[in-house]
């Protein structure tokens, strides 16, 4: 059996159809899908095919199933959620960072804003208030838009009040140093740096792309920006502003929400899951 894995919904559809023409058993890992980007036209019958005949269609977020039926316009019965594995401890919960004058807030994403929008996380950094409070914003990851990015905080006038960090092998020595997680997501699948921050017990303003809002919980364990634009990741950094002094009782919350809502071992339970298909 093989197992088409893709980076979203559709890219992979080419293998999955050569599968499906060659009677091989196959199943679908989708790890995003975005509301704008349906199937390509000329891909359009292959991949409403491709998904009908395979054995299984796994998801990381229910908002990512529920997307990708509607832009097929087929119910899928043979399909699950399932989350990634993660890089942090499942009892990973951190002792609370030493008090410090400046907030830190960590945006761990790859360098890429289509997907995660970093470009409205420095907007939103440049509004005069933000520039009069003690926040300092570390960028961790690596990508194509990194010279972009930088070229646009410099243009707003943001040295000193963002860190580009790059990429760190060990995810915890961040939440060691880093007061709560903030994304600025346009799309997403359910992402891996929310689950890691919330086992570490860090809080996250995040917005309600793909599978966020399924785990963040408004006001209880994180924030959430109602959408991916300036005006509704400011308005929830502020409600997450106002409750500063709570983030260390709400980043307790959301580590015991993380442990409730992903298993310790998402990896062995998707293998025996398809070890079952194919002894069927």
């Amino acid at each position: 059996m093989v197992v088409v894995a893709q980076g979203s919904n559709f890219d992979g559809i080419g293998f999955a159809d050569a599968c499906r023409s060659a009677n091989q058993p196959f199943v679908l890992v989708s790890q995003k899908a975005a509301e704008i980007f349906f199937p390509p036209v000329h891909q359009r019958a292959a991949a409403r095919l491709a998904y009908d005949a395979a054995r299984h269609c796994y998801f990381v977020a229910r908002h990512n199933l529920a997307v990708t039926q509607h832009q097929l316009g087929l119910t899928l019965p043979r399909a699950s959620v399932v989350p990634n594995p993660f890089n942090v401890p499942h009892a990973g919960e951190l002792p609370w960072p030493a008090s410090a004058p400046v907030v830190r807030l960590a945006c761990v994403a790859r360098l890429e804003v289509l997907d995660k929008g970093q470009d409205i996380l420095l907007q939103v950094l440049a509004l005069p208030k933000w520039r009069q409070r003690p926040l300092h914003v570390s960028f961790f990851g690596s990508g194509g838009d990194e010279p972009a990015l930088r070229d646009m905080a410099e243009l707003l006038g943001l040295h000193g009040r963002v860190t580009w960090a790059g990429q760190v092998p060990d995810i915890t020595t961040v939440w060691a140093t880093h007061h709560a997680l903030v994304l600025s997501s346009r799309y997403e699948g359910l992402p891996l740096a929310l689950v890691e921050a919330m086992l570490c017990g860090r809080p996250a303003i995040a917005t309600a792309a793909g599978g966020t809002a399924e785990l963040l919980h408004d006001n209880e364990t994180g924030f959430v920006a109602g959408a991916a634009t300036v005006a509704a990741l400011d308005e929830a950094l502020e409600r997450a502003w106002l409750r500063c002094a709570d983030w260390p009782s709400i980043g307790r919350r959301a580590a015991a929400e993380a442990r409730a809502y992903v298993p310790p071992n998402p990896g062995e339970l998707l293998s025996q899951h398809l070890l079952q298909l194919i002894e069927n």
